[in-house]
């Protein structure tokens, strides 16, 4: 059994996994040690054969305070090379994510900033509290945004509005990110408004889940013939399972 030293990975309902952000004192942010814990939790929700939902949440007053900077950047002289190779990696504890096949939430109680900002867009869905934030900060120290943050900011709040948040190093509070789509709903538990969410989602079955998934990312990127196709596939295949049967006889049997 996997001994956890800054997040936990637990089952809180049938079908439904949690990753905990559990770093407090540094404001969950992601430096070595929780980058490989990440990934490696993530991937051990990738390989749970019942898992069919994942909600990733936070202890303490700020969800994720972003990369460890000090740890990426804090030895001078370094190439460019080497410092893209080792961001990359860092990249890889959020963006692996997006790899899920099932549905994920992110519940976001506090500060959402940098990094952590993408970790909460690469979910599928994300949930505020009251107190969230979601801060691309980076241009303020004279970062470049990084971990595909264009792309995501882009995506969600079209090019002008993200160009103008990246250079301002803008933040969007709760009320502004539920304005513009950012999230899906403020809740003053974040965290069990996404869990009875994640539960809900649960009782799917998980072919279903994943296949819906995929066809709103196609949705996204591609275009209509794409979606069409895809829904073509995925909804005969769908009609072939038993409940499907059984709803066409009870109604049926009306008439």
């Amino acid at each position: 059994m996997t001994t956890w030293q800054t997040i936990r990975l637990d089952a809180p309902h049938e079908g439904v996994r949690r990753i905990t952000l559990a770093d407090p004192d540094r404001r969950n942010a992601i430096g070595t040690l929780m980058r490989r814990e990440l990934i490696a939790a993530v991937t051990a929700v990738r390989d749970d054969a019942e898992a069919r939902v994942l909600v990733v949440a936070a202890e303490g007053s700020s969800f994720c305070a972003g990369a460890d900077l000090p740890a990426l950047f804090g030895e001078p002289g370094r190439p460019v090379g080497e410092i893209r190779q080792t961001l990359r990696a860092y990249y890889e504890s959020f963006l692996v994510l997006r790899q899920l096949a099932i549905p994920t939430i992110a519940a976001v109680q506090g500060p959402a900033v940098g990094a952590g900002l993408n970790l909460a867009l690469c979910c599928d869905l994300r949930i505020a509290g009251p107190k969230a934030s979601f801060a691309a900060t980076f241009s303020r120290i004279g970062l470049h945004p990084g971990g595909g943050c264009t792309y995501f900011l882009t995506q969600v709040l079209g090019p002008q509005r993200a160009l103008a948040i990246l250079l301002e190093g803008g933040a969007l509070s709760a009320e502004q990110a539920l304005e513009h789509g950012l999230v899906l709903s403020i809740a003053d538990d974040p965290q069990a408004e996404a869990l009875e969410l994640a539960r809900r989602h649960a009782r799917l079955r998980p072919s279903l889940a994943r296949d819906i998934k995929q066809a709103v990312h196609l949705a996204a990127t591609g275009d209509l013939e794409q979606v069409i196709e895809y829904e073509s596939w995925a909804q005969a295949e769908s009609a072939t399972h038993p409940e499907i049967a059984e709803f066409a006889a009870r109604f049926a049997s009306r008439d």
